[in-house]
């Protein structure tokens, strides 16, 4: 019997050469990557310090990034920040990025070349998942978890089973990767995919790019998954070429691989899609949320502030005003990007229509600060998550939808059909 790709990968990094890399069974691993935030870092810390640690027995492999309190919005988040900092220079991590030298992790680590198709990536935060656009094995772990992996430099992971989602069909205007995760959540639900991995592939994927990939994998998670991955094709190996830093494999699943179910997404009876409050699986066309008042759009986040994503954005403001009594947040994910899209004139597009622009950081995508909603307030964003309270005051609302959708309901004030604009 062949096997999918997440198998492949987990047997590529078994540490058990007699291993059976079978759905249902435990497989001792080593890790490429260990990817802490200021989120979760601190308390890996303590668990690290708890279990006896000393030195990180991978220092390289380990990588810190200040993201979700930076810049500090308070002292208690300082002092977490303040814990990543003093860890990175007791421990000797190179791979290190603070405030205004990095950006969110999920965007920043691929664009580091610190990651590679056929990888495997432990994090603390559950959209490590991502990584999957670029043929990786990404998943979140317990924050205990990825302290034994420091002190130990091995894991332990059970074989998940497999669902694979293949694409067909020319993709309409509008509709980008974002699309792709909303209708596999319209179609399984928020747990039709609990401890398994999703497979992407089908001609039709190539219609998508790294970055739209990106979007499609972050959000695996929010249907139970483990992790899941876009089958590598051309356009990961273009990718890879220019990025990965090291050596890396292209990992295809086999032809006779066995899944737990097949599905088929025909791109061409695709409309863009919203999940309505309070859940990422309450996923329904945009047209039948046309018209609900917007008191704030926020545009970005760790899959959805690439460099694609403000294109996108740009092409709806561009010679247009943000609605009034409606306000736009935008959100570079990193650095780079932020650079870039000044480089394009994206920026100046952004603010003559009336956006704040941020620097890159998670803060409002959690309801952290730079952007919290008040009680009562609606929100369109381009995050994962919509659950009751997230975003700010448990009294608020939060419509997930595509960069198009989001920038669309910026100048209307409204949930709109971008293409009626």
């Amino acid at each position: 019997m062949g096997k999918t790709i997440a198998e492949k990968i987990l047997e590529r990094h078994s540490l058990d050469d007699k291993a059976q890399i079978e759905p249902g069974n435990i497989v001792r691993a080593w890790v490429d990557l260990v990817l802490l935030n200021d989120a979760n870092g601190p308390v890996s810390i303590r668990h690290f310090q708890n279990m006896g640690g000393e030195a990180v027995a991978s220092p390289d492999k380990l990588a810190m990034v200040c993201d979700h309190f930076a810049p500090a919005p308070n002292a208690p988040g300082a002092r977490m920040l303040g814990d990543m900092r003093r860890f990175a220079k007791e421990k000797g991590i190179r791979h290190f990025f603070d405030a205004g030298k990095g950006g969110i992790e999920h965007t920043l680590i691929p664009e580091q070349g610190l990651l590679g198709p056929g990888d495997l990536i432990a994090g603390g935060d559950s959209h490590t998942g991502t990584a999957g656009a670029f043929g990786a094995f990404g998943t979140g772990m317990s924050w205990a978890g990825m302290a034994a992996i420091m002190v130990l430099d091995e894991t332990w992971f059970r074989v998940p089973e497999s669902l694979r989602f293949n694409l067909h069909g020319a993709k309409p205007a509008f509709v980008t990767g974002k699309d792709i995760i909303l209708k596999v959540l319209q179609e399984i639900g928020v747990d039709g995919g609990l401890y398994k991995s999703i497979e992407f592939g089908g001609p039709a994927i190539a219609a998508f790019n790294i970055d739209e990939r990106m979007a499609i994998c972050n959000m695996l998670v929010e249907a139970g998954a483990k992790t899941g991955m876009v089958e590598p094709d051309e356009i990961t190996a273009a990718w890879a070429k220019q990025y990965c830093k090291r050596d890396h494999v292209l990992l295809k699943a086999d032809a006779d691989a066995r899944y737990e179910s097949r599905h088929d997404i025909d791109l061409s009876q695709l409309r863009p899609l919203v999940a309505k409050p309070y859940s990422p699986g309450n996923v329904v066309p945009v047209d039948s949320v046309q018209g609900v008042h917007v008191d704030q759009v926020y545009m970005g986040n760790c899959a959805n502030g690439t460099l694609t994503d403000l294109r996108q954005i740009a092409s709806i403001l561009k010679g247009r005003k943000i609605a009034n009594g409606t306000r736009a947040i935008i959100v570079p994910a990193t650095q780079q990007v932020y650079l870039q899209a000044i480089a394009e004139g994206l920026i100046e597009h952004f603010v003559a229509a009336g956006a704040a622009v941020t620097t890159p950081t998670c803060g409002a995508c959690f309801g952290g600060h730079n952007g919290a909603l008040d009680d009562g307030e609606v929100a369109v964003a381009t995050v994962n998550r919509n659950f009751k309270g997230r975003a700010g005051h448990a009294g608020s609302q939060v419509y997930l939808g595509n960069s198009y959708v989001a920038a669309a309901a910026a100048v209307a004030g409204e949930i709109i059909d971008p293409a009626k604009l």
